[in-house]
């Protein structure tokens, strides 16, 4: 669902050239090259819960998190979400798609409500011939969410939910530091139980252990660590089988 013309929300976006001028992708392009780029931008602003792209959806182009978070799933053989990734404010997405030009891989759902930008790929692929380093660049960024999500089936498979969990809590907490207060994941406890593999139920009363010593701090929609290091020793210590 779009929010109304005239939202506060809106009126607080920032201006549409920031997320390009502070992304590693775009920043070190010249500011005409910038200016070029951004005049092929559209905004695009939604509320909290609001479907971005399904799977399977045509990939007509890129987009970016002005403000905001993004989350990316699949949805699994027994209808529960799988989240993949959580996508913070200067964060892009979509770019399987715009280079392939192939459906959508997977869900984007707006976490939070949301300022996007969208260029299209019909714009888009004119322009990153035009700029062959920024190719290069896509690719590695395809490369590093590549090994997260390889590093993702190997958690799943190999660790225990604590250490599964502590260490999903720590990347979480370092992803958005850039837009919360430090160590603070604005986050459901549904959606890290999708992240993990594991029900909501046991997520949750692993949480609440947490809680209980001091480790973390539980809030609605939201977890501040407290003692990152001993989530941190959770997480190194775990690397076993979980057979529970």
């Amino acid at each position: 669902m779009a929010l109304p013309t005239g939202n506060p929300a809106t009126a607080r976006a920032p201006d549409k050239l920031s997320l390009l001028r502070g992304h590693p992708l775009f920043r070190q392009l010249p500011p005409a090259v910038l200016e070029r780029l951004g005049s092929y931008m559209k905004r695009r602003s939604l509320l909290r819960g609001a479907t971005i792209f399904a799977k399977g959806d045509p990939g007509l182009g890129l987009m970016g998190v002005l403000k905001g978070a993004v989350k990316i799933s699949v949805p699994s053989a027994d209808g529960r979400d799988i989240v993949l990734n959580i996508i913070h404010e200067g964060d892009i997405f979509g770019e399987i798609a715009l280079l392939d030009g192939h459906p959508r891989t997977a869900d984007a759902t707006a976490m939070t409500d949301c300022e996007l930008m969208v260029i299209e790929r019909r714009e888009f692929l004119p322009f990153l011939r035009s700029e062959p380093d920024l190719t290069t660049q896509i690719i590695e960024i395809l490369c590093a969410r590549l090994r997260r999500t390889t590093e993702q089936v190997q958690d799943v498979m190999f660790l225990n939910l604590p250490a599964r969990l502590a260490k999903a809590v720590l990347r979480l907490a370092a992803e958005a530091e850039r837009t919360t207060p430090p160590r603070k994941v604005t986050i459901t406890q549904l959606e890290i139980s999708q992240i993990i593999g594991r029900s909501r139920e046991s997520t949750n009363k692993q949480l609440r252990v947490w809680a209980k010593t001091g480790w973390i701090r539980l809030e609605r929609g939201a977890i501040t660590v407290v003692q990152p290091n001993k989530l941190a020793e959770v997480a190194a210590e775990g690397a076993e089988f979980d057979a529970s």
